[in-house]
């Protein structure tokens, strides 16, 4: 849970940004709910609106890391490629790293995946810069990842998902792109056919799987939508994807991602977050329906 900045520490954060020549002083500023760690505010002044985000302090997260250089970093690699907001600037402040983008007309994703699948094939293009962490890369990796997460929930929970544990064995992909490691519809702003991607906190190099299995994931639909993804809406961003090897490799590699996602749901739980078991009973039973092949597979 984020810690609120009081009345009075915010005002001290308008000044500072005022004082920067990036607002009047009189600027409204409007309080975005999207994010779920750091804070971020709109800020109106005249024709200009621009976005602050306040990056929390000592934010430890073990699937979504929060890094305020490493957004910097992503935002200036993709300022002409249409993709993601415009950095506009950034500086250090007594309450946190500070962090300007531009503000995107729109509203975030609800409904039709296939310009989603169309933006990730687009950023997935992309080779990543340097600096950037690595995701987890095949079985092996996506295994330690889950286990690491499970260390830090009870043991009677850890113990439940260790039993639902893939065996295949997936290796590596190989060749990396660029991910924007958070793909979740609160991170999808746009309309029309012009969607971009916000939040770039935990961007990484790795396997397009990475992406496409946090978008897909019934527990991070959940949490923004309240609703999965149908089984149509599925099939119509993997179609619109529009990439047979990596749509392959996906539908193989599927039942680890979910497996992780548990493991991170079962996190949250152990934090105090009152819906996250529901989110990881929705997790545990896709992925049971993959690994006992109730769907036309069979992972195990």
């Amino acid at each position: 849970m984020q810690a609120t900045l009081s009345d009075c520490a915010r005002d001290g954060l308008a000044e500072l940004v005022a004082a920067r020549g990036l607002s009047a002083a009189a600027a409204r500023w409007v309080a975005l709910d999207g994010g779920r760690t750091n804070q971020t505010w709109r800020v109106a002044d005249g024709t200009r609106q621009i976005v602050v985000k306040l990056f929390a302090k000592d934010s430890q997260n073990p699937l979504f890391p929060n890094d305020p250089a490493r957004e910097i970093r992503a935002l200036r690699h993709l300022a002409h490629h249409n993709l993601a907001p415009r950095l506009v600037d950034h500086f250090a402040t007594p309450f946190g790293q500070c962090v300007i983008y531009e503000h995107l007309r729109g509203q975030t994703w609800e409904t039709d995946p296939a310009p989603v699948a169309r933006l990730l094939k687009r950023l997935h293009r992309l080779d990543a810069p340097t600096g950037l962490r690595a995701a987890p890369d095949g079985s092996l990796a996506l295994r330690r990842h889950g286990d690491m997460i499970l260390e830090l929930c009870p043991r009677s929970a850890a113990d439940w998902a260790r039993d639902l544990m893939p065996r295949t064995k997936i290796p590596p992909i190989g060749t990396t792109c660029l991910l924007h490691g958070d793909p979740v519809p609160g991170n999808i702003v746009g309309e029309g056919s012009d969607w971009r991607l916000i939040d770039w906190q935990c961007p990484a190099a790795g396997d397009p799987c990475e992406d496409i299995a946090i978008f897909l994931s019934p527990a991070m639909q959940l949490a923004y939508r309240g609703t999965a993804l149908c089984e149509a809406e599925k099939t119509a961003f993997l179609d619109a994807y529009d990439d047979v090897d990596i749509m392959k490799r996906y539908n193989t590699v599927a039942p680890w991602y979910h497996w992780r996602m548990l493991a991170y749901c079962l996190w949250q739980q152990a934090k105090g977050d009152p819906e996250a078991e529901n989110r990881a009973m929705a997790e545990a039973e896709t992925l049971e329906r993959l690994l006992t092949g109730s769907d036309g597979s069979g992972s195990r």
